[in-house]
């Protein structure tokens, strides 16, 4: 009986996970990203040439970077918006970048310009 049940526990534990993972492909995910930086021009140039690699990788990323304007203590600070299609587009950018030299060496670079203050994902609702 004990078998049963948790047979029975274990096929709806694998039930539920697979429809929040048929609802959570339909969503659209937001990585954010809050950068410190003295060197604002550079940077945002360096971003285009990230841009350019992930476009070389046929990844699915709208990268946009944004000023905060009426932040109160936190205007000015710049952040890194990467929208992506679906959490399988992110893990696929996330493995293809990880796999790739020129990106892993644009990366070693980048961090010479900034500090991540922090880097978050959201998911749509």
């Amino acid at each position: 009986m004990l078998k049963i049940i948790g047979s029975l526990a274990l096929v709806l534990a694998l039930g539920l996970g697979m429809s929040n993972t048929v609802l959570a492909e339909g969503k659209t995910y937001l990585r954010v990203i809050v950068v410190d930086t003295n060197d604002v021009s550079g940077y945002l140039h360096e971003l285009d040439k990230g841009k350019a690699m992930m476009k070389r990788l046929g990844l699915s990323v709208q990268t946009r970077a944004w000023r905060a304007t009426f932040a109160g203590p936190e205007a000015g600070t710049l952040i890194v918006s990467q929208e992506y299609p679906s959490f399988a587009a992110f893990a696929a950018a996330a493995a293809k970048t990880a796999d790739d030299p020129e990106f892993s060496q644009w990366l070693k670079n980048l961090d010479k310009l900034r500090k991540i203050a922090s880097d978050s994902l959201y998911q749509e609702l």
